[in-house]
């Protein structure tokens, strides 16, 4: 079914639309209706509403707390310091000063060990699915990070109302978060 609408274009707009018309060479019609879906779909950024993790990132962005990492970096970074054997002891002490520092603020900011791996997903370390009760499977991208990972979390849950059980595989954990 095609549906026909008219519409009047201020001068940004016509602007907008014979700059679009000479750089694609679509017809008037398929370039709106183009704009249409995109606008839909990107309904809320447009709207100057932005989505939770878009004001998520944000904020970690602008308190100069976090950084953008290309994921290769990181991979990169934690082979080097991994190295398939022990990490250089100078690396986990400075880790270890992250994770001790985290879980004091982890003590206050959250509930649970499920919040606090909704949290480490929504950064990118890992991805989480919850299963029945307090049971999460966790998949990391690679041996190094699960390792650097899993030394986190249980650093930084150690002052939180719950114990957690880690089952560890190559790529993978099963957490179990238990009350204390």
């Amino acid at each position: 079914m095609t549906e026909r609408v008219t519409v009047s274009l201020d001068e940004d707009s016509h602007a907008a639309l014979e700059t679009l018309l000479s750089e694609t060479n679509h017809g008037q019609s398929e370039l709106v209706r183009r704009a249409l879906t995109f606008y839909a779909a990107n309904f809320e950024a447009a709207s100057g509403r932005p989505s939770d993790n878009l004001e998520q990132y944000y904020r970690m962005l602008t308190s100069g707390e976090h950084v953008l990492l290309d994921v290769d970096f990181l991979h990169a970074f934690l082979e080097h310091c991994y190295d398939g054997g022990d990490p250089d002891p100078e690396f986990v002490a400075a880790a270890d000063r992250v994770s001790d520092y985290h879980a004091r603020e982890y003590a206050q900011r959250f509930e649970s060990v499920g919040e606090v791996l909704e949290w480490l997903s929504f950064c990118g370390f890992l991805e989480v699915r919850r299963e029945e009760g307090d049971v999460y499977h966790i998949v990391f991208p690679s041996e190094a990070i699960r390792w650097f990972m899993t030394r986190f979390l249980e650093r930084s849950t150690v002052d939180m109302p719950t114990e957690i059980e880690i089952d560890r595989g190559v790529s993978k954990v099963i957490v179990t978060e238990r009350p204390d």
